[in-house]
């Protein structure tokens, strides 16, 4: 979110929370300015094009030889005792997931536009990591929705039988929208997200979105190809937008070499200690 030096501190609520969204919402959209996005900007093709060449290898190799045979393997669809694995996979919906972000962006702005000086700075900063999560699953969501009605891949045992060959391209209905799968997209850009923020955190949320994706296969609701798509549509889509900030110097840094690292600073645990501080002039 936006700086605050801009932002007029003795300006009513009401304007003060109009100049932080705007202002919010303006940077994503200002010129690029980062000297050296153009070196992030091949460095991001290079890697972009190397992860789809080997995640399309891999989804064909899955779709050949192991997609029948897995789904043969897992329990009936609707079997009893999965409840459990049907709360669990709803943590990797993406209405859930940019609910929550959404959310949680909302808060920020309206308790930041209350507040003044480094407390302020600090949400906002926060705010600006929040955006980033947020349109990491956002636009890996949107590009799942296109594929998946271009692609109209049947789900398992849509048609009577284990058929991983079972397309029908712009049919558009949840039956044939299997690949790639949307789940999976959403907890893998979520994951590569938070981890390109806080990589401490690498570990926990790649182990999160591995979870999900196996609920997805118990549950029949894809074959492992999808998810495997899946993972690698979110994980590109985080990616493209980790540059779009970068580019405009919006959370992360560029350094000589092309790659984009993390901006220190709105940890949740420093935001904390600050809120709970004295109040900023």
């Amino acid at each position: 979110m936006p700086d605050t030096a801009t932002i007029a501190p003795r300006a009513s609520y009401p304007t003060q929370l109009v100049s932080v969204v705007g202002r919010a919402l303006a940077q994503l959209v200002r010129s690029p300015s980062h000297s050296r996005r153009a070196a992030a900007a091949r460095k991001l093709a290079r890697h972009s094009l190397w992860l789809s060449a080997a995640g399309a290898a891999l989804v064909i190799v899955l779709m050949l030889a192991f997609d029948g045979t897995e789904i043969q393997l897992m329990p009936a669809r609707g079997t009893a005792w999965l409840w459990p694995i049907r709360i669990l996979t709803d943590f990797g919906k993406d209405e859930n997931v940019l609910w929550v972000l959404g959310a949680a962006l909302v808060v920020v702005a309206l308790v930041a536009s209350g507040m003044h000086g480094s407390r302020r700075a600090l949400l906002l900063g926060f705010g600006t990591r929040l955006q980033y999560l947020f349109l990491s699953v956002a636009l890996s969501v949107f590009v799942t929705e296109i594929l998946k009605y271009l692609i109209g891949r049947g789900r398992p045992f849509v048609g009577g039988k284990a058929d991983p060959f079972n397309f029908i391209p712009l049919e558009g209905t949840g039956a044939y929208a299997s690949l790639p799968s949307g789940h999976a997209v959403t907890a893998f850009a979520l994951a590569f997200a938070v981890s390109a923020l806080w990589p401490r955190l690498r570990v926990v949320m790649f182990t999160y979105a591995v979870v999900i994706l196996l609920t997805r296969l118990v549950l029949l609701a894809h074959h492992p190809s999808d998810v495997t798509a899946g993972a690698l549509v979110g994980m590109v889509g985080a990616m493209a937008v980790r540059y779009w900030f970068a580019a405009r110097r919006l959370a992360f840094a560029i350094r000589a070499d092309g790659s984009i690292v993390p901006l220190p600073g709105a940890l949740p645990g420093r935001l904390k200690r600050v809120a709970g501080g004295p109040s900023a002039p």
